[in-house]
């Protein structure tokens, strides 16, 4: 049964003639039936909701379809549902970005502590740093810490050609994650909420980034919202005050890289051969998803020796061909290595 202070919401909202309030306390009641598991009731509701009435008997004649809109399967093409499976103890964080997230996920959890005193729990997040650092784990961590679905918004189907597209499309997303309690991943945010005032951009970015503030103000707090980027510098200055919590996630130290490898080491049957902080010097300055290929190429290559090879070997040997790798900065560097052609040929005489 839904809250009572929803039900009485409800009933003010269409006694008053107030579409909005009365959208909004429908998706809270369809939201939380769907949390229950009450998916019978809560897709009937949601059908009744997009049903085409007559009106509703106050003479104003607004039909429910108009008070959340449109087709409710919509949104489908335009998220991507992912099994949370990454945990927050599984993940290298600084103490206070721990700390911040621990904060989120006690407010979300005893969230009815908060509303007895008229406060909601934080519910949008951006996370900002550069690539391979941790930002898409850490969403998924925080939906797996809530038990909640774990939704990626799809660019590629969203941004459309037409005017308005993207837009329209967009507002189908939030209408979905309004009644439905999740946490809804926007990578490379910065593609949809870019600065307005950009003369290089077009006047459709522009009204995309409007119609994205309004979607995001009018989310309840059981939505969690997190948006990650590469590139803060780009994000709208509208775009920052609309997240409640705002997180660094920067490139690993020496001792956060020594204590990942630590922990892989922890997690294996045979000795690296190698101390966790050596390991961490010898592969340089690399991003924390680099740390994660690295070690799941080391088990890869363990498991196909079928105990043929030490670990300790084939440590030794990743780590030569991870030496030679291929990195952002190797035609740099090479550059840098070559010797000049007058030289070469001097050499040569």
């Amino acid at each position: 049964m839904a809250r009572s202070d929803l039900l009485i919401s409800l009933v003010k909202a269409g006694s008053s003639g107030d579409s909005r309030s009365v959208r909004a306390a429908a998706e809270a009641i369809i939201a939380e039936e769907k949390a229950k598991n009450h998916n019978v009731l809560a897709d009937r509701l949601t059908k009744a909701m997009h049903a085409n009435g007559n009106g509703n008997g106050n003479g104003k004649g607004y039909q429910a379809s108009a008070v959340l809109g449109g087709n409710p399967n919509r949104h489908r093409e335009f998220l991507l549902e992912l099994v949370p499976e990454k945990r927050i103890e599984d993940l290298v964080l600084s103490d206070l970005n721990r700390r911040a997230c621990a904060e989120l996920i006690e407010e979300q959890q005893r969230a009815s502590v908060l509303r007895s005193h008229s406060l909601e729990p934080r519910h949008r997040i951006l996370l900002s740093g550069p690539p391979g650092n941790g930002k898409t784990s850490l969403a998924e961590a925080i939906a797996e810490a809530l038990a909640l679905p774990f939704f990626v918004v799809r660019y590629e189907a969203m941004i459309g050609s037409y005017l308005g597209e993207t837009a329209a499309r967009l507002k189908r997303v939030f209408d979905y994650a309004r009644t439905t309690p999740c946490v809804l991943f926007f990578d490379e945010f910065d593609a949809v909420g870019k600065e307005r005032g950009d003369e290089h951009e077009t006047g459709e970015i522009k009204r995309v980034v409007t119609s994205l503030l309004m979607q995001m103000d009018d989310l309840p707090s059981y939505t969690i919202t997190v948006a990650a980027t590469n590139h803060s510098e780009l994000l709208d200055r509208a775009v920052w005050r609309r997240f409640q919590l705002r997180l660094s996630l920067n490139a690993p130290t020496r001792a956060e890289l020594t204590a990942y490898f630590q922990r892989f080491a922890d997690g294996m049957e045979q000795p690296l051969g190698r101390a966790a902080g050596s390991i961490a010097k010898s592969l340089g300055s690399i991003s924390y998803a680099e740390a994660e290929e690295f070690c799941l190429d080391v088990r890869r290559r363990h498991v196909l020796a079928m105990g043929e090879l030490p670990l300790k070997k084939t440590v030794e040997e990743r780590l030569k061909m991870w030496a030679a790798r291929t990195s952002p900065n190797a035609r740099e560097d090479a550059s840098h290595d070559r010797i000049p052609p007058s030289a070469g040929s001097k050499a040569g005489e």
